[in-house]
């Protein structure tokens, strides 16, 4: 089993598509104070745009979502409170975000998905809303995005943490009944105001954390120390 092992795990990326390419647009885009690249190129025969957002045990990981059609820019909005996105060739609205598109001829074999990894992220289950608003306390950059996926008839969200370079990386979450459907979680360090699921993330005196679903459950959490 050990030689068997050896041969079929690796370091290489792991890619996990995103819900649709409003979410992922809104990964690379909102709350930023710069966007983020993003990078298309192929990925088993389909053209992908993908962004790297964490490293566990020394393998990327790797969020997508399928190219809908060609452009220069993704384009990241708010209009009447309502999120829009686009791929469009110019940056001529100055009141959009806007991520650049990298396109890759073809990717090294650095960057190609890999077969598998045995590491998983150990889940720590959260009593309530506030206490993973609290984990972004502290961070001078923008908070850490938190990840909505479905999970056993519930929807899991929760942030991707390690705690030390070398350690274990954990998924700090809370369950829910039901999916939220709202991009951002708002919540106050001075009003003892409950966090609460918003469409828009631009009312003074608040914080702001984006929310990115997934098309499906994670594979990289250790779902069998979930907490019952």
């Amino acid at each position: 089993m050990d030689k068997l092992q050896a041969t079929t795990i690796d370091k290489f990326p792991r890619y996990i598509q995103v819900h649709s390419t409003l979410e992922f647009t809104r990964l690379v885009c909102a709350l930023e104070r710069a966007p983020r690249v993003s990078f298309l190129h192929d990925h088993f025969g389909k053209k992908i745009l993908s962004v790297q957002m964490d490293i566990l045990k020394d393998k990327p990981i790797v969020y997508y979502t399928p190219l809908e059609h060609n452009g220069h820019y993704l384009c990241y909005g708010l209009k009447g409170g309502k999120e829009e996105s686009a791929i469009v060739d110019t940056t001529s609205d100055a009141s959009k975000l806007y991520s650049p598109i990298v396109r890759i001829k073809s990717l090294p074999k650095s960057l190609q998905p890999g077969n598998g990894t045995l590491d998983r992220y150990q889940p720590i289950e959260l009593e309530d809303m506030s206490s993973l608003a609290k984990l972004t306390w502290g961070f001078e950059e923008t908070p850490f995005p938190l990840f909505l996926f479905p999970c056993n008839n519930k929807w899991l969200i929760g942030v991707f943490m390690n705690f030390n370079d070398e350690g274990t990386s954990y998924f700090c979450h809370v369950v829910l009944d039901s999916d939220p459907q709202k991009p951002f979680l708002k919540f106050s360090t001075s009003n003892g105001i409950l966090p609460t699921f918003v469409e828009d993330p631009s009312e003074h005196g608040y914080s702001y954390i984006k929310i990115i679903k997934l098309k499906d459950t994670h594979p990289l959490v250790d779902y069998g120390h979930l907490q019952n």
